[in-house]
């Protein structure tokens, strides 16, 4: 009798966090230099969201070229997808471009109104040591024995 040992492709512990996970919530994190693998139709390729996308789109002209319409439409969706991608990946950078400038906005005006209070407050310790020295420049009555 033959028996063959079943052989798994991923050697990563189930369940848990066997290691760091660079997906957020279950989505490729948006980076425009994340490389992707893409399984097309009759074709694979690699590369970023902007290079997938011209690559499919020139398959797409290419099968449109030799009369192959439904190759050229499978092509094209591709294209639209990773389309898609970027699109996404311009909207997610410029909403965290708006979100790193309202931080900054709002650290800025926390310094300016604590330097505001300190100024005031040193104003108020100045006119008191003013009021002070004022003070001490009078002349003191003298007491009699």
């Amino acid at each position: 009798m033959n028996v063959k040992r079943m052989r798994t492709r991923n050697h990563r512990p189930s369940g848990g966090s066997g290691g760091t996970s660079r997906h957020l919530n279950g989505q490729i994190p948006m980076n425009r230099n994340h490389v992707f693998d893409s399984h097309g139709p009759d074709v694979r390729v690699r590369g970023t969201a902007q290079q997938l996308f011209e690559k499919y789109l020139q398959h797409g002209r290419d099968a449109t070229g030799a009369g192959d319409r439904v190759a050229a439409e499978a092509y094209f969706q591709h294209a639209e997808h990773y389309f898609r991608i970027m699109n996404a990946m311009a909207q997610a950078a410029q909403q965290s471009q708006q979100e790193r400038a309202e931080r900054q906005s709002a650290r800025q005006s926390s310094r300016a109104q604590m330097n505001a209070a300190e100024e005031a407050d040193e104003g108020h310790r100045e006119a008191e040591d003013a009021q002070s020295a004022q003070h001490d420049n009078e002349p003191q009555p003298e007491l009699s024995e």
